[in-house]
């Protein structure tokens, strides 16, 4: 029998001898290669911890012992350890486990995670709790895939180096994100690499404390320690985790299981704050993903032999591939345009752009906050900056929206991919809060396009628009028809309306991705004798108040309906200005993603399971209308 098939937990690594570590590694990078080629998922990041998540469960008692994940898709096999081996197909879908790591889903997933760099900062909380209770057991956090270049990272150290608690912190080095890592935090980390000198004497150390025995080699522990210490203040340049106050060790080989367990085993009996310095192969252990780890980041189902995913028959572009190409024809016509992402030009397609403008085209790294306000001090200077990142992860640079560009009304544009339900990413990924962050900043325009073409047009109205930000949403899915090129799509009129569909028993005011769901549920209630009118509210802020006014003038009763928070969202913002203008007359009902954090799966069924598709649209607009013959004959059909 395989070893994994007698390691269910934990407490079952540690029973391992030293010897059989090797060919463990082994066995679960091939299990976790077996599993996501044929469900798909994150990848290339658990191959490359492989080593280090075995030493880590070895030497360490977990969960008592406190292991903070960074970035969760580095942790598949951290699941495959912790008890949930015979689940991991379920990955990433519905009622399946959950794709990063969740408090609630094991006692081994200590804290959740998601977005990047939040390890240190929660080791850190974790420690001053432990200390606090007077309790006994190590903290580790483990961060890498470009996680060190994000500035809570560098709040996290400055405050863990200043503590002096007990703290380990595991810098899994692999010189990438999802794409290649970029800034000076990058260039320092391979200088530390690649010092010809330093890493000669380094070896040499090395070489001499695998000579002696492991009692003699524990003696001498401090004599070389002092010794390396020494030498890396002559030949590396900056020590920058010294100077922050940690013990700095390494850069070590990460695929070396070996190295990896003694390193930990010694600077877990050290006192105060330690960081350990692993060098990694993202996608480690299967050819292509080595060869190519940006497209191995995460994949789709694939043929395990050939590395190659089933054919998929030719179809429409992702709104992302969009964007991405319209942007690069818009640019050609205008040079003060510049694209700004973070750390995520393949998944928002500037990728697109940088090929044709390179050198304008900025990818800041895991720094969300400091791209936004960059880009704000391009506007300054005249530049044309469209600042494209997930609207889960502009998150992350609220602040910097408000204070840093909406409060000096500078056109920046904000393009947030993944708005709304994202799908098998879950509750970290789905883009749920932007329209109702976006509309609470004073001077913020706000849109959300029906299809690609209104896309492009969208742009070209916010590439023109001086007076503030812009932002604009879209999802992760495919375009519903095909793009004509973008000199043929003309801009939308600033802060209109598009009525497309005319009826006299309601009106359904829907935005974005809602409004062809819309349209379908429009023809539904038809057949139950219900006229609706179908209004794409392309620009909630500021919206058309010509078009509301005529709405509410021909019509009793109001649906609004958005994929995104229905907690003070879009048609909060309409309850509010109908109240405003004619009382209670016309019915308003709301509809919207509930006020909780909705769960992983395919984005279709997600929708459907909180009533944003035309079905659910059309069942909500029947209780809006009120009993009637054909109403009650098409709820019991529904029923039926």
């Amino acid at each position: 029998m395989a070893i994994l098939d007698y390691v269910k937990r934990p407490a079952d690594v540690r029973r391992l001898s030293r010897s059989q570590l090797p060919d463990f590694v082994r066995e679960v990078r091939e299990r976790l290669i077996d599993v996501v080629a044929k469900v798909g998922g994150h990848f290339g990041g658990s191959l490359g911890v492989a080593e280090l998540t075995v030493a880590l469960h070895y030497v360490f008692d977990t969960p008592r012992d406190r292991i903070v994940w960074d970035t969760g898709h580095q942790a598949y096999i951290h699941k495959i350890l912790t008890g949930r081996n015979d689940r991991l197909h379920t990955i990433r879908r519905k009622d399946g486990l959950a794709p990063f790591l969740r408090r609630a889903e094991s006692d081994f997933d200590v804290f959740g995670a998601g977005h990047a760099a939040t390890s240190i900062s929660a080791a850190v909380g974790m420690a001053i709790g432990r200390d606090h209770k007077d309790e006994d057991f190590d903290v580790v956090a483990v961060i890498g895939d470009g996680a060190i270049g994000c500035g809570l990272a560098y709040e996290a150290l400055n405050n863990a180096g200043a503590s002096e608690r007990n703290l380990i912190v595991v810098l899994n080095d692999n010189d990438m994100s999802i794409a290649p890592n970029v800034g000076a935090m990058n260039k320092y980390l391979n200088g530390v690499i690649t010092n010809p000198l330093y890493n000669r004497v380094r070896d040499q150390v090395k070489e001499l404390m695998q000579r002696v025995p492991t009692t003699i080699s524990d003696v001498m522990q401090s004599a070389t320690g002092r010794f390396e210490e020494s030498v890396k203040h002559l030949f590396v340049p900056g020590m920058l985790f010294e100077e922050l106050g940690f013990r700095y060790f390494g850069p070590f080989d990460g695929h070396d299981i070996h190295m990896v367990v003694n390193t930990l085993q010694r600077v877990r009996r050290m006192k105060g704050p330690v960081l350990v310095h692993l060098v990694t192969q993202k996608g480690k252990g299967y050819e292509p993903a080595e060869e190519d780890p940006v497209k191995w980041h995460a994949s789709s189902p694939w043929d395990k032999i050939t590395g190659l995913s089933p054919k998929k028959p030719v179809g429409l572009p992702r709104y992302q591939k969009v964007f991405g190409r319209g942007l690069t024809d818009l640019a050609a016509e205008d040079d003060r345009i510049v694209a700004i992402t973070a750390a995520m030009p393949s998944g928002t397609s500037t990728d697109i752009f940088d090929k044709a403008f390179p050198t304008r085209h900025f990818d800041v790294g895991i720094a969300e906050a400091h791209g936004v306000t960059s880009a704000a001090g391009m506007a300054t200077e005249g530049v044309r900056p469209v600042v494209a990142i997930y609207s889960t992860f502009l998150q992350r640079g609220f602040d910097s929206i408000v204070h840093d560009v909406a409060l000096q009304d500078l056109p920046v544009m904000f393009c947030m991919d993944r708005a709304g339900v994202a799908g098998a990413d879950g509750p970290t990924h789905h883009g749920a809060f932007d329209i109702a962050y976006m509309l609470l900043v004073p001077g913020m325009t706000v849109t959300a396009p029906k299809d690609g073409d209104e896309l492009i047009a969208l742009m070209k109205t916010g590439l023109t628009h001086d007076a503030g930000p812009y932002s604009i949403r879209y999802p992760r899915d495919a375009v519903p028809a095909a793009v004509p090129p973008t000199a043929e799509i003309d801009a939308v009129p600033y802060g209109s309306w598009e009525v497309v569909r005319e009826g006299s028993d309601m009106a359904i005011l829907a935005v974005g991705t809602m409004v062809l769901e819309a349209l379908s549920a429009a023809d539904e209630l038809a057949a139950a004798g219900i006229d609706a009118t179908v209004v794409n509210c392309r620009f909630l802020k500021p919206f058309d108040e010509e078009v509301l006014e005529r709405v509410l003038g021909s019509h009793e009763r109001i649906l609004t309906v958005e994929e995104g928070t229905v907690v003070n969202g879009f048609g909060a913002l309409m309850a509010r200005e109908i109240q405003a203008r004619v009382g209670s007359r016309p019915t308003v009902r709301t509809m919207g993603l509930p006020d909780v954090f909705i769960e992983h799966g395919d984005r279709g069924l997600l929708l459907a399971e909180v009533g944003l598709d035309a079905e659910g649209i059309a069942r909500e607009a029947l209780r809006l209308a009120g009993p009637s013959p054909d109403i009650r004959v098409m709820a019991t059909r529904e029923s039926a």
